[in-house]
């Protein structure tokens, strides 16, 4: 069963719509069309106490926490590019930038600050479109996008797609904020990262154009690992980030599992599948108590963890072995699952 309400107005006089998915076995998926944002996502129903995403119960507490893109499908290109420039066909494109000089998840006026369409919606899905003009925060060629939320006997899916009229780049995700315990601290979580390599990254948060051994380092969340230890760890890179803030290379290709997350203290567990070559891990560094979510309880530091299926940070100006460029005539398409235990 889907319905929708009205969330709220913003300043500019839009409408911000909530849709919410009501899968017949009690779990409860709530979508906004502004970002395509995932707003909520209880196992069941409408208790509080079931709910596993870190999301908001007013459009303006929603709005005061924008510039951490909470549960938004973010792109045109999703997380880092260097001095907001890439080059592409020999030609130089000269982005929007939105933290000092890089350009993070698309530019000042990103994808999750702008109202998308609902185009299609069923009992158990929902798609939304987006039309980014040529040009838009600098990127080229006019890209229509396609995010779908599908809900799953034990969890949900994103289907997201993307096609040009030229040249361009493209990496789009889902910033999805979890707290498998309902609020509070995630250092107690238990994750477990299906990689050998990691991105280490300069003071900006720029890769360093390598990949290095997870071994007998903080990144090294091959077995099922508490989150507070990771962080706590000695390392320049873990200093760097305030914690995790780092692009993990996943074994394999195609749908796999990237990802597992384990609550102990209510037995809680998220598998996450996703077709994308690597996984960014955010412990929720830069939560400082200004945002208050719709558990009631200000967000601190460690009170949220990011997990994002993506291309590694400034692929249109680094060396990964694969091609962010996508052409007139192809589709770009990426698809996560959630499923939970």
């Amino acid at each position: 069963m889907t319905r929708s309400e009205i969330f709220g107005t913003l300043p500019d006089g839009r409408e911000v719509t909530r849709y919410v998915l009501e899968h017949p076995g009690g779990a409860r998926l709530e979508v906004l069309d502004l970002g395509a944002v995932v707003n909520s996502y209880r196992l069941v129903g409408e208790d509080p106490s079931t709910e596993v995403v870190v999301g908001f119960d007013s459009l303006e507490r929603q709005q005061a926490a924008a510039s951490a893109y909470f549960g938004a499908v973010v792109g045109r290109y999703a997380n880092r590019i260097a001095n907001g420039r890439f080059t592409l066909d020999g030609q130089e494109h000269q982005l929007t930038t939105n933290e000092g000089s890089t350009t993070l998840h698309g530019g000042v006026d990103g994808f999750s600050a702008r109202t998308w369409q609902v185009v299609e919606q069923d009992e158990s899905s929902i798609t939304l479109q987006l039309t980014s003009p040529d040009g838009d925060q600098g990127f080229p060629g006019e890209l229509v996008t396609r995010a779908t939320y599908r809900l799953l006997d034990d969890g949900f899916a994103l289907e997201l797609g993307a096609t040009t009229d030229a040249p361009t780049v493209v990496a789009l995700t889902s910033h999805l904020y979890l707290n498998l315990a309902g609020g509070g601290t995630v250092e107690d979580h238990l994750l477990q990262v299906e990689a050998d390599q990691y991105v280490p990254i300069d003071a900006a948060s720029i890769p360093l154009g390598r990949l290095d051994d997870v071994a007998a380092t903080p990144f090294d969340l091959r077995e099922p690992t508490r989150i507070g230890d990771a962080v706590r760890m000695d390392g320049e890179q873990i200093a760097l980030a305030k914690g995790i803030d780092h692009s993990f290379e996943i074994r394999g290709e195609g749908m796999r599992t990237v990802a597992r997350v384990e609550c102990p203290t209510n037995g809680r567990r998220l598998e996450l599948v996703s077709d994308q070559p690597a996984l960014q891990v955010y412990t929720g560094n830069f939560l400082d108590g200004e945002w208050i979510p719709a558990s009631g309880q200000r967000l601190r530091q460690g009170d949220a963890l990011a997990l994002e299926p993506h291309q590694h940070p400034d692929s249109p100006n680094q060396d990964w072995g694969r091609t962010a460029v996508l052409r007139p005539g192809e589709q770009w398409s990426s698809r996560m699952e959630w499923h939970f235990a």
